[in-house]
């Protein structure tokens, strides 16, 4: 009995009506607060930076309050300058708030250089080929010399030098192959 009293007392009227009063404001204040401190409705575009150089992305960055930050270098891709974007998160057109990271992948200044692999002399164009394509080189001139194994390699030449296991190229470099012709007796 003492309880529904209560509940029916002007006393706990005000104090529910209190309560409620300062639930609705904090929610008011809050969401003000949260509009306010998370820019909502203010978008910037974000803008093609693809095959721009660093001094050039940063301005364009800087006039959008933007951020960048580097992600990786990417292959070498011919297509673009060295060091310039390849390609960047979030993509061009999106939109995002003001002072988001924009993160970028650059070209590298030129092809990475690739260690010749020790185990090539000695075995068949049908062995070494692919193997030399897979790391990215090209082949170049077949020619051959007298020598008791049918296309086997005796020798790989770039740019007329000889090439020793353990030599590093640059990836895309021409090698000529030094077969052997099979003629040749004991």
């Amino acid at each position: 009995m003492k309880l529904l009293k209560f509940l029916t007392s002007k006393t706990f009227f005000i104090q529910l009506i209190l309560a409620i009063v300062v639930v609705v404001v904090g929610i008011f204040f809050m969401m003000n607060w949260l509009e306010n401190t998370t820019n909502h409705n203010e978008h910037i575009e974000v803008p093609d930076l693809t095959k721009m150089t660093l001094d050039k992305v940063d301005a364009e960055l800087e006039t959008l309050h933007l951020q960048r930050e580097i992600l990786d270098s990417a292959n070498y891709n011919p297509n673009y300058p060295k060091y310039s974007v390849i390609e960047q998160v979030p993509a061009a057109g999106k939109l995002v708030k003001e002072n988001r990271k924009i993160y970028l992948t650059l070209n590298p200044s030129g092809y990475a250089k690739i260690e010749i692999p020790s185990y090539l002399l000695g075995k068949t164009r049908r062995q070494v080929a692919p193997t030399l394509r897979s790391l990215g080189f090209e082949i170049g001139e077949i020619s051959y010399r007298p020598d008791i194994a049918r296309d086997a390699v005796l020798e790989m030449r770039a740019n007329g030098e000889t090439i020793n296991a353990g030599d590093k190229l640059m990836k895309t470099t021409k090698i000529d192959l030094i077969l052997g012709d099979g003629k040749s007796n004991y």
